[in-house]
């Protein structure tokens, strides 16, 4: 049992998901953008995540990126009960405009990028284990803490590490690597997080983790 954040964030055995850091959530001009949403907390976070992520890699911590397509022309992944929602509360997005089509400035990634050793997984719903490989992709490795980084903190992010939770995987969600389009939504998730799901932690904790024991002098 791994009781501590530091013993759950191991570089052996923990994976940092990086969900939905796409154009069409996070950039002005993007979907959500249109869409009357604020994505300034979005883009704030976003060095913040840039900066986490360096550590991560320097750690030797697995970066697993989350990449949503949903419209595409002929409409694979989009159900009649997606439609529906979408068109009762999402103000023309999936139905009268398009998000994240596949090779489009939408669903390219925003401000940061994977490197070529990191894994993408495209997902086309809210939870990234949701129909795709993640589960097999972090199995495979040995990964038993995902540690949540993205957007949105309470639609994507959140569905996600429930999911893990569920799935048995220890669940560390870093509380300012993540960001909504209001600071109630975020603030929601992580108190919710926190109760049920895995363990809430600043990204500035989760690296303290990571750095070197210095060398003992005799």
């Amino acid at each position: 049992m791994l009781r501590t954040l530091s013993e759950k964030v191991r570089s052996e055995h923990a994976a940092i998901l990086i969900v939905d850091v796409q154009n069409d959530f996070c950039a002005e001009g993007g979907a959500m953008h249109g869409e009357g949403r604020d994505v300034s907390m979005a883009q704030a976070m976003v060095p913040r995540l840039a900066r986490f992520l360096a550590a991560a890699r320097a750690a030797r911590v697995p970066c697993v990126w989350i990449r949503n397509v949903y419209n595409s022309t002929p409409n694979w992944y989009l159900s009649e009960v997606w439609l529906e929602q979408a068109s009762r509360r999402r103000r023309g997005l999936y139905v009268e405009r398009p998000v994240c089509e596949a090779g489009e400035w939408s669903g390219d990634f925003y401000q940061v990028r994977p490197a070529p050793e990191d894994v993408i997984v495209t997902k086309h719903r809210f939870g990234a284990f949701e129909g795709t490989d993640l589960d097999l992709v972090l199995r495979s490795r040995g990964i038993r803490t995902v540690v949540m980084t993205g957007v949105a903190t309470n639609v994507c992010v959140e569905t996600t590490a429930r999911q893990a939770f569920l799935k048995d995987y220890y669940v560390v969600f870093a509380s300012d690597c993540t960001a909504a389009y209001s600071q109630a939504e975020h603030d929601g998730t992580l108190r919710n997080i926190d109760n049920f799901f895995g363990q809430v932690a600043p990204s500035e904790e989760i690296m303290s983790c990571w750095a070197p024991t210095p060398a003992v002098v005799r």
